[in-house]
């Protein structure tokens, strides 16, 4: 296909991208159908060397016409669970155009910020004075399996990376990292008319709460990214019947971590504070930390068992390339330049600059309070906006990277 030939790459049909995005259901995992149409759309647009990689990514590229290290622009392909379709305003698959909003799940985590993406890259077809990337991942909800293999893999080198998660306008700096620990809790199971022939492992739950409590309040604070944060989230039995003593509770724990937090120090630190809370365990009972696991199965059939930590990363904001996307992006009220600022969740940010050191910034349309919610939408002024400044800023990281 000849760029002459290419569709359209304006706003009005990246929003109608968009709509058709949220209406392919796509979780971690299940992605493929979701990468079908970003795959097909790359295609009408004129990208180069579309194509997927080995876990489910979307790659497109588009050629510089100058000799400026390359910008990668990123979103995710998978989305959350909806939840019961009842509880929404408008059906989360879709994806209605309603009240000046674009409604429905993933609309602005992350289909919405997608489209948006892909199509400024296609309109920079020509223009842009180094290589822009457009690279979608799979399993950023479930760690990032998608970005950490880009990052690991020797096919890009970009010299700085755009992730699409909503920014409400701001330009984002960075954000704090996300680990998942669980406290085991093991006793002797029996039934329950005999509770004197078993030990229950339940009686240590309120102690290691307590602890779970006890480490919450002295978490260490940036200056810029706030608190560290941790929270018990789940509570689970084995086995699960109403009638028998359990033997094992498993506690999962929400753990928001600085940058530089490794997953033996968050294990360490829980170790401690639940020892000081049950020092003694004795007659059948015993208590276990450890990393969460998971085995991810991607939609192209490979397999990995993995921790699910999701690392931080802050960028200061004082450094060329912030300032530069700062300056290019503008403030929506058209006095300045950007707010700099951090995310209140986690990015595949994570991988390419905590791991990786890759200038990474954020910038999209959305706000964050929408995210994983069944009131989840896109105000379609702000996407127009934002639509419109993204070659600003581009063009502004390829200057500042070529200099």
């Amino acid at each position: 296909m000849t760029v002459s030939d290419a569709k359209a790459p304006t706003f009005e049909n990246a929003l109608a991208f968009a709509q058709d995005l949220i209406r392919i259901p796509g979780l971690s995992g299940n992605e493929r159908a979701v990468a079908d149409r970003v795959l097909e759309e790359m295609g009408q647009l004129g990208l180069d060397d579309v194509r997927r990689d080995e876990v489910g990514n979307v790659i497109g590229v588009v050629r510089g016409v100058g000799g400026a290290p390359p910008v990668l622009l990123n979103c995710h392909l998978d989305v959350v669970a909806e939840g019961a379709h009842e509880d929404w305003e408008w059906p989360p698959f879709d994806g209605v155009v309603a009240d000046g909003f674009l409604h429905g799940r993933g609309a602005m985590d992350i289909k919405g910020p997608l489209a948006l993406q892909t199509y400024v890259a296609a309109s920079m077809v020509g223009e842009a004075q180094g290589d822009i990337l457009v690279c979608h991942t799979v399993f950023e909800e479930r760690g990032g399996l998608g970005m950490k293999r880009v990052m690991e893999g020797a096919t890009f080198a970009p010299g700085a990376v755009v992730i699409g998660e909503a920014t409400g306008g701001d330009v984002c700096i960075g954000h704090r990292g996300r680990g998942e620990i669980e406290i085991v809790l093991h006793g002797v199971a029996g039934h329950a008319s005999v509770p004197g022939r078993a030990r229950n492992a339940l009686d240590l739950v309120p102690g290691a709460l307590q602890a779970v409590q006890d480490l919450a309040s002295s978490q260490a604070e940036d200056p810029v990214l706030g608190p560290a944060t941790l929270v018990a989230t789940l509570v689970e039995v084995l086995p699960e019947s109403r009638n028998v003593i359990p033997d094992q509770v498993v506690i999962t724990i929400d753990w928001r971590v600085l940058p530089g937090a490794t997953h033996e120090d968050l294990v360490r630190m829980i170790r401690q504070a639940v020892e000081a809370r049950l020092p003694e365990q004795t007659d059948g009972l015993a208590v276990e930390v450890r990393v969460a696991t998971e085995r991810q199965a991607t939609y192209t059939g490979q397999h990995e068992t993995r921790d699910l930590f999701t690392p931080g990363f802050l960028i200061d904001a004082g450094d060329p390339i912030p300032q530069a996307a700062a300056e290019a992006v503008g403030s929506r009220a058209g006095n300045g330049p950007a707010r700099l600022r951090p995310w209140g969740f986690a990015t595949d940010g994570g991988w390419s600059c905590g791991v990786h050191g890759v200038p990474t910034i954020g910038f999209a349309p959305g706000e964050e309070r929408f995210a994983h919610t069944n009131r989840e939408r896109l105000d379609v002024e702000d996407a127009r906006w934002a639509f419109s400044r993204y070659p600003h800023l581009i063009h502004a990281l390829h200057r500042t990277l070529g200099d």
